[in-house]
């Protein structure tokens, strides 16, 4: 981040993963092993999706992204404890605002230099990317509004973001209009 209009953004070379991690059941997880939405899970978990729209992203195995060579076993190590971190990092953030990170997805990249490469964050962490609920109601604060029909979307990024202190009190403008 420059200031609060710009950042540096770099050049990667995306490995062909999503990283899910999960800290309550919801979403694919909850349809896929028919458990209840909202049941706590014993520990996070994080899968792996190969990056690849005409096959619907399936889940993949570490054996997967190592066989076919997407990453090697000291980037996966990387990309897991930065997702780790990464999920530390939220959960905190947003427990301390009354909000409850169910899961998130994020992507990683290389940077060369020279001839090594290393493995970075190259993918954004909104409420698009994230499941986020109220942590006293359980009101869903996320693209699930919209992909559920729940109406509200741009209130509730707007919630998100006064509680995180992005946002102040402001009319939201939509499609060159004021509200």
């Amino acid at each position: 981040r420059l200031n609060l209009r710009e950042q540096l953004i770099r050049e990667v070379e995306i490995i062909p993963l999503e990283v899910v991690c999960r800290n309550i059941v919801a979403g694919s997880m909850s349809q896929r092993l028919g458990i209840e939405e909202g049941t706590p899970l014993p520990r996070s978990i994080i899968e792996f999706y190969y990056k690849k729209d005409e096959l619907n992203d399936p889940m993949v195995t570490e054996e997967h992204i190592t066989a076919f060579n997407w990453a090697t076993t000291q980037e996966l190590d990387d990309i897991l404890a930065m997702t780790v971190r990464v999920n530390d990092y939220l959960s905190g953030m947003f427990g301390a605002v009354g909000i409850t990170l169910i899961d998130f997805k994020i992507e990683f990249g290389r940077v060369w230099e020279n001839d090594f490469a290393r493995v970075i964050l190259a993918d954004e962490i909104s409420p698009d990317s994230c499941r986020l609920w109220d942590t006293a109601t359980g009101e869903k604060l996320d693209k699930d509004r919209f992909r559920r029909d729940l109406g509200n979307v741009i209130e509730s990024y707007t919630e998100v973001a006064k509680r995180l202190g992005i946002m102040k009190d402001m009319p939201t403008v939509i499609q060159g209009g004021l509200h």
